[in-house]
């Protein structure tokens, strides 16, 4: 009775941990993230739900776990490897350890726009990316919008490169983002999210940089009330699936979950942007300066730094995006 109890609890323990279980008729799958419900992405992972529901006419199921239940981006990456967990978002940022590949999207200025961007992410370059992905026990299935970076400061706009010189801006612990901050002859500050706030009201950091509707959630818009729109970088997140789950799948089930992340991404877009809209709204009823600036003096600026990454793997890749011919001509951001 003893060891009947043991392996019986061996087994509760492996149905709980895993990232794919199938109950009578139903194959569920578990998805995690880091964010909290009111985002675009849990939003749009709700909806990739209930597709895939409609899809697989209830044979289905994607149980979703926000607000980092689950552990770290990089923690639910580790847990699709071993195959404790089928899909999560995760920054490209954060998936440059284990695809080296995504290095190119924190590159600023890769992109001329918003379409320019989403015709790279859905090329054969986007996907060349995707499936680079395979190397590491991981299956990408697809991109989710998550804006572009811009600068807000405490003190004026920023209008060019020379209105960064000897700032101090706050950036993630990034190398490339310490290395875009000196091309613009500024201070690269490394500061933890969460001591922002403090660190822009005290003067340690003139400035700092994220998308509009970080900026408006964190309230850092109450002490930097100079937004300069000037997009210097855009790195996606990505939609990556465990391999070991996905391939446990017969192909009309895999059909089936390719289908709905499909339409996720399309609802994710939109909602995205409603998400920019609303945030830029209320800052600017807030009192907050709003600046368009010009994006040719930082474009030049970089030019330098992109050219480090000449005949590398990186590079190559670099020089393909910015070859890409736009679909529509004149279409914008």
């Amino acid at each position: 009775m003893y060891r009947f109890r043991s392996v019986l609890a061996l087994i509760l323990i492996a149905l709980f941990i895993s990232g794919c279980e199938l109950q009578s008729d139903k194959k569920t799958l578990r998805m995690g993230h880091t964010l909290d419900t009111k985002h675009s992405v849990h939003q749009a992972m709700v909806y990739m739900a209930e597709r895939l529901n409609y899809y697989s006419q209830g044979s289905m199921e994607l149980k979703i776990y926000p607000g980092g239940q689950l552990g770290s981006e990089r923690e639910m990456v580790e847990l699709l490897q071993i195959g404790s967990l089928a899909m999560t978002k995760v920054s490209a940022a954060a998936m440059e350890g284990f695809v080296p590949e995504m290095k190119v999207f924190s590159l600023p200025y890769i992109f001329r726009s918003r379409a320019h961007r989403w015709q790279v992410l859905e090329s054969d370059i986007g996907q060349e990316i995707l499936d680079a992905t395979q190397k590491a026990h991981l299956i990408g299935l697809g991109y989710f919008d998550a804006g572009s970076r811009s600068f807000y400061m405490t003190d004026g706009q920023v209008e060019s490169p020379k209105d960064i010189k000897s700032q101090k801006i706050r950036v993630m612990n990034s190398q490339i983002a310490v290395k875009m901050i000196a091309a613009f002859g500024g201070a690269a500050t490394p500061i933890s999210w969460g001591e922002l706030y403090a660190a822009l009201q005290q003067g340690v950091v003139d400035g700092a940089e994220n998308n509009p509707p970080s900026y408006y959630s964190s309230r850092h818009f109450e002490i930097a009330k100079f937004y300069s729109l000037n997009e210097h970088t855009s790195v996606p997140d990505v939609i990556v699936a465990s391999e070991h789950i996905v391939n446990s799948l017969t192909s009309q089930q895999q059909k089936w979950l390719k289908l709905a992340t499909a339409d996720a991404i399309e609802r994710q877009k939109s909602l995205w942007l409603a998400a920019e809209n609303e945030a830029l709204s209320a800052v600017k009823k807030a009192g907050v300066s709003i600046h368009y600036p010009d994006k040719t003096p930082f474009f030049k600026a970089v030019a330098p730094f992109h050219a480090t990454y000449d005949n590398t793997m990186i590079g190559s890749y670099l020089n393909r995006i910015k070859s890409l011919t736009l679909a529509v001509e004149g279409e914008d951001e």
